[in-house]
């Protein structure tokens, strides 16, 4: 496996590449991010994965500087991957200037959600994004489900840019008892790791809920919130939300079987989690 920091270096090695498939990631590489890089060996040739903790996704007060890096151990797991280039480059190398242009997504598909939550968020991730996808010119390029609201947005607008670069998403991989796999896992205590998998349990409850019939969606959201607080969750959101656009369904949506996907933000202790489930 060839790493790479260099764009102009990685543009001439990968040059001629024309089924070249894509996996972005922060590193700290997990068995999430190596269903990827299978996903994308399945899609395209060769396969690139890309490290680069991106701070303009970072609020002020959120944890840029305690992001885990673990560099030496994710290139053991992408070079047992089979990935043909790691490029990593450092934040001289994809902003060598200060990033005055920025990617902004449509505020009703990027101001709700975790964009209401977190500003600015998806303004950095279209924004890298875009970059990396520039600098890589995949063919295909591997999103996972589990960041829901972020495969919408970048899938959209590759399509509204016209990037020759197809997303293809990956299911949400999950340990034993539901707890989808993230990066951010590791913050957790033991005791708090225990009590992780019940944000899957409640979004498995809302959406055994909603398919039996009962579609009126505000009681169903305000109930699921009310159980993680008494457990001492700090949730930001549970939501139902039509797939196709991460809008509340009308009362037509109910009624036509709309696919719907429930959606939620929680703090447990001083870690964020965020999980979803089609409905």
């Amino acid at each position: 496996m060839k790493i790479i920091s260099d764009i102009e270096e990685l543009r001439d090695q990968l040059s001629g590449q024309l089924r070249t498939a894509f996996v972005p990631t922060m590193g700290n590489l997990h068995e999430g991010h190596l269903s990827l890089m299978r996903l994308a060996k399945r899609h395209g040739d060769p396969v690139v994965a890309s490290i680069f903790v991106n701070r303009l996704q970072f609020g002020p007060n959120e944890d840029f500087d305690k992001y885990p890096r673990t560099f030496q151990a994710d290139v053991d797991k992408l070079e047992k991957e089979g990935v043909y280039v790691l490029f990593a480059p450092t934040e001289k190398d994809m902003y060598p200037e200060p990033q005055e242009f920025r990617i902004q997504p449509p505020e009703d598909l990027g101001g709700t959600l975790e964009g209401k939550f977190r500003p600015g968020f998806f303004n950095g991730v279209c924004t890298v994004v875009l970059k990396l996808i520039s600098c890589v010119q995949p063919r295909v390029a591997v999103f996972g489900k589990k960041d829901y609201q972020q495969l919408m947005i970048v899938r959209n607008m590759c399509r509204q840019l016209a990037l020759p670069t197809q997303i293809i998403a990956a299911e949400t991989r999950r340990a034993d008892d539901g707890l989808a796999l993230s990066s951010r896992n590791v913050y957790l205590t033991p005791q708090e790791r225990a009590e992780a998998p019940m944000l899957f349990k409640v979004l498995n409850e809302v959406a055994s809920e909603v398919r039996a019939g009962h579609l009126d969606i505000f009681k169903l959201e305000k109930h699921a919130v009310h159980k993680l607080k008494k457990r001492g969750w700090e949730p930001d959101y549970i939501s139902i939300r039509r797939q196709f656009d991460l809008q509340p369904p009308m009362a037509g949506d109910l009624a036509k079987n709309t696919p719907l996907v429930v959606l939620a933000a929680a703090k447990l202790g001083s870690t964020r989690l965020i999980d979803n489930l089609e409905i």
